[in-house]
């Protein structure tokens, strides 16, 4: 019997009509195991994997398999994305047993969930020979397979965390711009070779390294200064212009490429290919939240139109494409549609010109680079240059996403997932506030209201919901984390103290049942269902990992509150950048870039004055122009004291003031945006 039909999950959904008698994760799948005296076969995947859904097809879908299948084994099926805990052990004896992993994951377990044989995508040929293989060694040599899952499950439980060091300096941080350097594509832009993913909070921290050498690059297809300023002209500092040229490579080489949807916005997962030009086409939420604070954050240091441009049409797919009727955001859209991959947004010379005309149609042809760049003659669109009329490629690109929107769309994961919510708060608030959108601030909002409302349960969060139910899978550190984070960064732009409050009750669970005694954290609390291992990886992976997500929470809250507990446990969890910083730097991106708040102050900015009052909404707009790394921003009016960086706070000679402030100590009072923004660069 297949027992996912009442599963929350979409991805588990996908097989709930399988003949596999698939359980749900959990005691019914692990005492059936055990009363039939069969071993576990667990499969691991998410509902926008290529090659899940391949094996899916292949193997999953077959009688003669699933016959085998389940015979011979309990089945069990985990969607990643609803259990990270259960991904992350089980991906750890993988790659131990291994030396790669993916998805879709395979892993065949004794009743106790000890692996005793691992891997990932398997044809069904091979996959036939594999579960004769392993049954036949169940019953031929137990105590071989339970020997050997026994050494696994202790070798994996002997490795020692990661070491950690002291707290990230200068020259830490100097080292890991060197140390990215030497990675780097100075041609294509990105790190390594192929496949290329988005090096989304590597990015962030090159952009916080540059702010903080006060880089002013020179003018040249740019926008006026983010601060209002006009461009000097001025040669950036030495030391922060490697740092801010492999941003800037980076970031424009993705903007330009087959990664990006040029036609409706948003990135792909990854490029296949080293000039990213051939995506793998599914779209995350949380690549797509990440890389929309990135472009932001690089306008902001620069001006880039291109950056305006990227950013403004991401942050419009997100609400077109993922914003679910509940005010949440859905975590995916799937890769393929009707079955083959990039069907949905590839395109032959044919296929344009039938939409745009013989004229049109050439000029299109040629601007988006269709010359057979993906399969069967079609291609994926680029825009390697900008358009010589901005009037006809607004008609062109409109006629052909009309033409797109009438095809058969690609499947999407509707799934809210705390963590990647919040990073689309941060996103979202940030870009609205700094672009004028306060579309985007309420879309923000909105996400926030649902996290709060149906996600937090006293002070424990849950992960995820679905069509306004939350499920029962508890959150993880990295929930709590973002959250937090979005939930800061949402109190900076709306001066809404309970978003504030609600990040602060999130960071006490996170001190209280996830700390592991010596400075950094679990991935899971004190009291969350004991699996044979408890999760803990502080390096980056496709979104910040736990533990610098908390440190850098944990850093923005003790800025805004002068808590030097907050402070204290910030920089011990950045410990571990100090050890990854001259090898690893790509793997602890987010680590370096909270670490450079941390060196940098960060600076502190009280705006005090009432609501709406155009004096009080330039000098918190000039505030939240700055690019210094780090930087918080507490809005309130006179005499507040909910936020403690605005205690004792007041107006000066009855007008709006700004306060400038390092570790709570600040500096004079200003009244003028100028003014302002004079201080933040002093």
């Amino acid at each position: 019997m297949n027992r996912l039909k009442d599963a929350t999950s979409p991805y588990l959904l996908q097989h709930a009509d399988n003949p596999v008698d698939w359980f749900e994760w959990g005691e019914e799948a692990f005492a059936e195991a055990r009363r039939r005296d069969v071993p576990l076969l667990i499969s691991v995947g998410y509902s926008a994997c290529h090659w899940c859904h391949v094996m899916a097809h292949e193997s999953f879908e077959d009688e003669a398999t699933a016959a085998m299948m389940n015979e011979r084994f309990v089945n069990v099926k985990v969607d990643r994305e609803e259990r990270p805990d259960v991904d992350a052990v089980y991906m750890a004896a993988t790659q131990a047993m291994t030396g790669q992993g993916g998805w879709p994951m395979t892993v065949f377990a004794t009743p106790e969930g000890h692996p005793f044989y691992t891997g990932t995508y398997f044809p069904r040929p091979h996959f036939h020979r594999l579960l004769a293989g392993v049954s036949n060694a169940w019953t031929g040599d137990r105590d071989g397979v339970l020997e050997q899952g026994s050494k696994i499950v202790e070798a994996l439980n002997e490795r020692t965390a990661l070491p950690s060091g002291p707290l990230p300096t200068a020259g830490t941080l100097a080292q890991a711009v060197e140390s990215l350097s030497r990675s780097f594509d100075a041609e294509r832009g990105g790190f390594g070779e192929a496949p290329k993913f988005p090096p989304s909070m590597a990015l962030e921290f090159l952009l916080r390294y540059g702010a903080a050498a006060e880089l002013r690059p020179a003018s040249g297809g740019r926008e006026p200064r983010a601060d209002g300023g006009p461009r000097t002209g001025e040669e950036p500092r030495t030391d922060a212009a490697p740092a801010m040229s492999m941003a800037e490579r980076t970031l424009e080489a993705m903007a330009r490429g087959g990664i990006y949807d040029q036609l409706a916005g948003g990135f792909a997962r990854y490029s296949v290919d080293a000039d990213w030009v051939v995506p793998h086409f599914e779209k995350m939420l949380y690549d797509n939240a990440l890389l929309l604070r990135v472009y932001t954050h690089w306008w902001r240091s620069t001006g880039s139109v291109l950056a305006r441009r990227v950013a403004l049409e991401t942050a419009d797919w997100l609400l077109a494409e993922m914003r679910t009727p509940e005010g949440g955001f859905a975590s995916a859209l799937d890769a393929d549609s009707e079955g083959v991959e990039g069907r949905f947004y590839v395109w032959t010379p044919e296929e344009i010109r039938d939409v745009l005309g013989e004229e049109d149609g050439a000029w299109a042809i040629d601007l988006f680079e269709v010359t057979g760049t993906f399969e069967h003659g079609s291609s994926v669109l680029q825009l390697l240059s900008d358009p010589d009329d901005a009037e006809r490629f607004a008609r062109v690109r409109a006629a052909l996403l009309a033409a797109r929107a009438q095809r058969v769309r690609p499947g999407r994961d509707d799934k809210v997932v705390a963590a990647w919510n919040g990073l689309a708060v941060a996103a979202l608030a940030e870009t609205g506030a700094l672009f004028d959108r306060p579309d985007l601030v309420e879309a923000a909002r909105g996400a926030a209201t649902l996290l709060d409302e149906l996600h937090l349960d006293g002070d424990r969060l849950l992960r995820t919901s679905r069509d306004g139910r939350a499920g029962d899978n508890a959150g993880v550190l990295e929930d709590y984390a973002d959250l937090a984070e979005g939930l800061l960064s949402l109190y900076g732009v709306t001066g809404e103290v309970r978003w504030f409050d609600r990040a602060g009750a999130l960071l006490e669970t996170v001190l209280d049942r996830f700390a592991d005694g010596s400075g950094g954290f679990f991935d899971t609390a004190d009291d969350a269902e004991r699996l044979f291992q408890r999760p803990q990886d502080p390096t980056d992976n496709a979104t910040p990992s736990g533990q610098f997500a908390a440190a850098g929470a944990l850093l923005s809250y003790a800025a805004l509150t002068g808590s030097a507990r907050h402070r204290e446990a910030a920089e011990a969890a950045l410990g571990t950048v100090t050890v990854l910083a001259g090898k690893h730097a790509r793997f602890a991106g987010w680590g370096l870039a909270v670490a450079q708040a941390a060196v940098s102050g960060p600076v502190e900015v009280a705006v005090v004055g009432a609501p709406g009052d155009p004096a009080t909404s330039a000098l918190h707009r000039a505030a939240l122009l700055s690019p210094a790394p780090g930087l918080v921003v507490a809005l309130g009016e006179p005499g507040s004291a909910e936020v403690p960086l605005l205690e004792g706070r007041g107006l000066v000679e009855g007008v709006p003031a700004a306060y400038v402030c390092r570790g709570f100590a600040c500096r004079m009072p200003v009244t003028t945006p100028a003014a302002l923004r004079a201080e933040l660069t002093s």
